[in-house]
């Protein structure tokens, strides 16, 4: 297997989308898109569905990853088994399941999906690099609630065109964005979710002040979702007090012995935290 380090060139998502469009083409030649098409008409689903999943109230809403392995980390988790570790994320507390399906770069696949969907019974996002309709209908058959569209890996007639294919097929849709220009082009495409990789996927550097900037723009009644480099309880107390709906968390949990147990911890010091700052500013406010 190709090393991660052999992969860390000017700009990886360049290389792994020109990846993902040979890759699709090669599954055109051996599955038709009229088969798969028929197939994902199949499915039962509700593109609200994963949308309500981000936006239940009186909880913090973690979208959690199955990811065994990232060109950053290298293999994050030897004995990967998305089945069992997205069942353990449903029992403590996860709000929806994104699932890796990227082959080459994150050892993903549409069987994991489908493992992962036949598992839990919350939304489960496909997380891959979707620059072709083709991976739409794949997700819809393989039984995914929604998908995550990168705007900096598509064009905007691209983006336009893979959002009105979503809907046709019922699919829920991820729009991520990094930086200033790209959230105005997701604004602009309509997005009724938008989440902030505060990963660089360019470079692979995190920041997390990216989601401390974008959420000003984000529009009233588009859901945020915070992504990447979110480590500790207090993370997600302060972005859910920004403003955003959701998050998703990868890493954080994957690289620990059980990551069930670990969103289990962040969540209920999440909890813990968020009373305490809540009752500061009430301490704060009888003070004045």
């Amino acid at each position: 297997m190709t090393t991660s380090k052999e992969y860390l060139e000017p700009n990886l998502l360049a290389t792994i989308v020109a990846a993902t469009r040979q890759s699709v083409r090669e599954r055109e030649r051996s599955c038709p898109m009229g088969e798969l098409a028929s197939e994902a008409a199949a499915k039962n689903r509700d593109e609200r569905r994963f949308l309500g999943a981000l936006t239940e109230p009186g909880r913090l809403n973690v979208i959690a990853e199955c990811k065994g392995r990232s060109p950053s980390r290298g293999i994050l988790c030897a004995d990967y088994r998305p089945a069992e570790i997205a069942a353990a994320y449903e029992a403590h507390g996860a709000a929806a399941i994104s699932v890796l399906t990227e082959p080459t770069f994150f050892d993903g696949s549409l069987e994991h999906l489908r493992a992962v969907q036949a598992a839990v019974s919350i939304p489960v996002l496909r997380k891959d690099f979707i620059v072709t309709p083709y991976q739409l209908f794949e997700a819809a058959a393989s039984g995914a609630d929604a998908v995550l569209l990168i705007v900096a890996a598509l064009e905007d007639s691209e983006i336009e065109d893979l959002l009105a294919q979503a809907k046709e097929l019922h699919l829920g849709v991820l729009v991520e964005v990094h930086d200033m220009s790209e959230l105005d082009r997701a604004i602009a495409s309509d997005a009724e979710a938008i989440g902030v990789n505060n990963r660089d996927l360019r470079t692979l550097s995190v920041d997390l002040n990216a989601s401390r900037r974008l959420i000003e723009r984000i529009p009233p009644g588009t859901v945020g979702v915070a992504e990447s480099g979110l480590r500790t309880s207090d993370d997600l107390v302060e972005l859910s007090a920004a403003g955003y709906g959701a998050f998703l968390v990868g890493e954080t949990l994957m690289k620990t012995a059980d990551p069930g147990k670990t969103l289990r911890n962040l969540l209920s010091g999440a909890e813990v935290a968020g009373r305490g700052c809540a009752a500061q500013g009430h301490d704060t406010e009888a003070e004045s």
